[in-house]
């Protein structure tokens, strides 16, 4: 029987890497409901980084996006969208929260996991760079200076292609 969920959990991992986004609904900061099937860019680059209030390395990493989205928008067309984790009894200090950063990107609220269960996320932050064709190619955990560099190398890889 483990066997079975071990191969039904590799293989649900490896599909989700092969597959647009799930289908989940989000909030935008105003309260209006989004579903996730429609978040793209126009055949162009997005990074769906999930994140909470209380996560410092992902409060770092979103500042550092946040430094370099401009340019990095310029260069490649890249979309940012920040996924708050932040449950019920806490998301209403996102707002004043993304507010005070001054954060350019889009955020959302999470607040039931919905949509980060469907990714299989399981801690935060959690960053992943999907093509401009919706498929995600590249995901990744944790954080510490300089990752930002990371992601920017793939997403000049991406669409120099």
């Amino acid at each position: 029987m483990r066997s079975i969920l071990m191969i039904a959990l590799v293989l649900m991992t490896l599909s989700l890497s092969a597959q647009n986004l799930p289908s989940a609904d989000v909030k935008k900061l105003s309260g209006q409901v989004v579903n996730t099937s429609t978040f793209s860019n126009d055949g162009k680059p997005l990074v769906v980084s999930f994140w909470a209030t209380w996560c410092k390395p992902c409060v770092k990493e979103l500042n550092a996006y946040n430094d370099y989205y401009m340019d990095w928008k310029d260069e490649t067309g890249v979309k940012i969208i920040a996924v708050s984790t932040d449950d019920t009894r806490s998301s209403g200090r996102v707002a004043p929260y993304v507010n005070a950063r001054g954060w350019q990107f889009d955020v959302f609220l999470d607040e039931n996991g919905e949509f980060k269960r469907a990714m299989n996320v399981a801690n935060v932050p959690h960053t992943f760079l999907i093509d401009g064709n919706g498929k995600i190619v590249w995901q990744h955990t944790a954080y510490v200076d300089g990752d930002e560099h990371e992601l920017y190398d793939k997403l000049l890889e991406i669409t120099e292609k």
